[in-house]
């Protein structure tokens, strides 16, 4: 096996790592991030985890996690990025848990990488050392979220503030297999983010992106403008938009669920007879917690790179760990970045050539 570092019993077929896992990347960590594979390895037994962080440390802790034990490999590093050390600074800090991790993905040791710790530096570091698929202009930034009709995709999120219609149409296609990868959806219907659902409404980039998926391989099931509140309405499977726009839809969609739950804390607190009835509410109240819980919808996704490369947050438990373990296995299991090239192929087949080839 490459690499240094102590090697634990692995499963006996040969071959990549799925995904290699920053051990000591988040606020919890290594802990959470441990007991999150304690968790997926029972989901996914046939998975290789390449574990990276403190050897001496990791290896004591691993013990007392039998499953996890079973598919984990550790790879020492000696560094750890902080989470408010700037991404610039951590490019040079090559010998730390994400950077090793995310050097094995290079190196075609690993389809993945997962790490909950400083998200500038994991973009930064992902888009240099990974580097994006040739098929795509820009790298994007996608997560899952709850709507009223299921989960719904939603890119960009954040990496690209500015967007021209080339990357809103890659960013549809990335989409679209995302949606196929991780739902298991067959057939995706996609919308684009703008301020009403005619034609005529957005600027130009955003008319000629849409106008350019409607008349491609992707139109059957593109179904033109979405607004904001089609988002939580699940109106479409997939909402396509640029990082600014995005980024903000995000802050103020977790914004408006954190002022839910304490509007409902308030009510049902208020008084006693509205305490009795939270007794009598509380089953229904407790499938709505379930339903809304931020660990369902761990696991943020660059997509767009040589590799699959997902972002949990940096607070969040075991359970809300193992999720985004579960995002990553199944865009490796369903062949994330196959599925993205051959939807850049249909395009270019399909698509009327109204916008000029991206510079090389």
């Amino acid at each position: 096996m490459a690499g240094s570092g102590t090697v634990l019993p692995t499963p006996s077929h040969q071959g990549a790592f799925s995904l290699a896992v920053d051990a000591m990347g988040g606020d919890h960590a290594p802990d959470s991030v441990l007991d999150g594979l304690e968790l997926a390895a029972e989901r996914h037994p046939h998975a290789r985890f390449l574990l990276v962080g403190d050897e001496a440390r990791l290896t004591g802790m691993l013990a007392t996690r039998r499953r996890a034990a079973k598919l984990c490999s550790i790879r020492h590093a000696p560094d750890v990025i902080s989470g408010d050390l700037k991404p610039t600074a951590a490019l040079r800090l090559r010998g730390s848990s994400m950077r090793v991790a995310i050097d094995a993905v290079a190196a075609g040791e690993a389809s993945g990488v997962v790490s909950a710790g400083n998200t500038g530096a994991l973009m930064a570091l992902a888009k240099i050392v990974v580097k994006t698929l040739p098929e795509i202009d820009r790298p994007a930034l996608a997560a899952i979220g709850p709507s009223a009709r299921g989960d719904v995709v939603m890119l960009d999120l954040g990496a690209n503030v500015q967007c021209d219609a080339r990357n809103l149409i890659e960013f549809a296609v990335m989409g679209d297999a995302f949606a196929q990868s991780v739902l298991g959806l067959t057939k995706p219907t996609i919308g684009m983010l703008n301020v009403g659902s005619e034609e005529l409404k957005g600027d130009e980039r955003v008319r000629l992106a849409a106008e350019t998926i409607r008349d491609s391989a992707f139109g059957a099931n593109f179904r033109g403008f979405v607004e904001g509140h089609d988002i939580a309405a699940g109106t479409v499977d997939v909402i396509v938009t640029d990082g600014f726009t995005g980024n903000v839809a995000l802050k103020t969609g977790e914004g408006a669920l954190k002022l839910m739950r304490d509007l409902l804390r308030q009510v049902f607190t208020s008084t006693i007879p509205a305490r009795v009835g939270y007794l009598l509410a509380r089953p229904a109240l407790d499938r709505l917690r379930e339903w809304m819980d931020p660990r369902r919808y761990n696991g943020a996704v660059l997509i767009g790179l040589n590799g699959v490369v997902v972002k949990s947050h940096g607070g969040t438990d075991a359970i809300g760990f193992a999720h985004a373990v579960d995002v990553a296995m199944d865009m490796v299991t369903h062949r994330f970045n196959d599925r993205i090239r051959e939807g850049i192929a249909r395009l270019a087949e399909t698509a009327p050539p109204r916008i000029p080839a991206a510079p090389r």
